[in-house]
Order: structure tokens, then sequence, then C-alpha cells
């Protein structure tokens, strides 16, 4: 059901509770972070887009949850990402070992500094 949503709303009310709040954690962090985010459905996830490109994508498995921050993100922070799987896209957790707010706000940045740059 999440994966044919047509709204982040729809995706996250597909959710067991405590997926759900741990997602909602994340979209509620990366909208403070950059309020003018915008949000949509892409390649079936939840995504928060700035200055028209994906600025994370953020998604429930059924042994995990992943945050997708971009490859820069996961390359520049990588050694503060120790104890997490990841792949060259993305940042896979549970809720036993969420993602702590300060790494995500970084991850966020460093992502949104790298679409700056290539959008002047």
């Amino acid at each position: 059901m999440a994966s044919q949503a047509k709204s982040i709303d729809e995706y996250l009310s597909a959710l067991e509770p405590a997926r759900r709040d741990e997602l909602e954690r994340i979209r509620r962090l990366v909208t403070r972070l950059v309020p003018s985010v915008e949000e949509s459905m892409s390649y079936g996830m939840p995504t928060l887009s700035y200055r028209g490109r994906a600025l994370v994508y953020f998604t429930s498995s059924k042994k995990h949850l992943s945050f997708y921050p971009s490859s820069w993100a996961i390359e520049e922070l990588a050694d503060r990402l120790v104890g997490y799987r990841t792949t060259q896209h993305a940042i896979q957790f549970t809720l036993d070992k969420p993602l702590p707010d300060d790494l995500m706000e970084d991850l966020v940045r460093v992502h949104q500094r790298e679409i700056d740059v290539t959008r002047q």
C-alpha cells in the first residue's frame, strides 16, 4: 500500500505507529532546517525537494528504515555513519538505533550545500 501512495501523508498513514512517528520526525527535522522544501512522492518514496531537486527521500521497509540524503553527504560524513548499513545513496537504520538529529541535520546541510553550488 505505502509504495502506491500518492502523497507523503498517505504513505505514512499505511505504516505502523512507531515507524510512522520515526519518519514524521525526519520530515519535521528537514522541514525545520529547510522551510522551503516541497513534498512529493518519487520512486514510491516520500521526497522532500529543494530548488527543484530531491533533497532527501525516506522510507520504511520490512526490516529497516532508510534515509537518502545523497551520495555526497554519505561520503563526506562516512566516519559518523559507522554502525549503520549504508549504500551509495542510503543509510539504513532501525527503530532501536535511529539516526540522531544532529547527524541528519549535517547530512541535509551537506546536500543542501551541494544543490546550492550546482544551481548558482
